[in-house]
């Protein structure tokens, strides 16, 4: 029971402090994922990121497939006040579409620099966790240490944001 829960934790849950307090002003959230593998190149996992804009910090994680049930879980692991308020940002992956609230949906493009932070966060992830670096001798041999060790990095790096 206690290992279900914690892979729960991992798998869905919106980091410490996300959407703790009430936020003044208007939310915008950045989302992309990032591909990683496990064990072998053919075994993909997929990092699903939601970014607060303002804020800098990560509200929402999903660690799983690239499809549109994968895009509803990193959707479900925000806080509510992020699902019913927020605007997200997002490239033109077809999941988002699908899942997103179309009122509050803005799929847009790298050049138009919506998406620049989640885009940096991504480059720090890989520079950072040497499991997501795409060419190298460091990566993990099992999903539950692959998680754990991408998800205590997230903790670390919304520690670390200035109050």
């Amino acid at each position: 029971m206690a290992t279900n829960l914690r892979q729960r934790e991992i798998w869905e849950g919106a980091p410490p402090s996300a959407g703790d307090t009430q936020k003044k002003g208007r939310l915008t959230i950045q989302c992309d994922e990032l591909w990683s593998f496990v064990n072998n190149k053919g075994n993909k996992q997929w990092v699903w990121l939601a970014l607060d804009a303002n804020t800098r910090e990560i509200v929402g994680v999903y660690i799983g497939a690239r499809d549109e049930a994968a895009a509803r879980k990193l959707w479900q692991s925000l806080p509510p006040l992020y699902r019913q308020c927020a605007i997200a940002y997002t490239d033109f992956w077809a999941a988002y579409a699908a899942v997103l609230p179309s009122k509050r949906h803005r799929a847009v493009g790298k050049e138009t620099g919506k998406t620049s932070y989640i885009e940096r966060f991504n480059n720090t992830l890989r520079q950072r966790v040497s499991r997501l670096v795409r060419k190298t001798l460091s990566f993990s041999k099992s999903l539950e240490n692959h998680i754990g060790a991408i998800w205590y990095f997230i903790h670390y790096y919304n520690a670390s944001l200035p109050v």
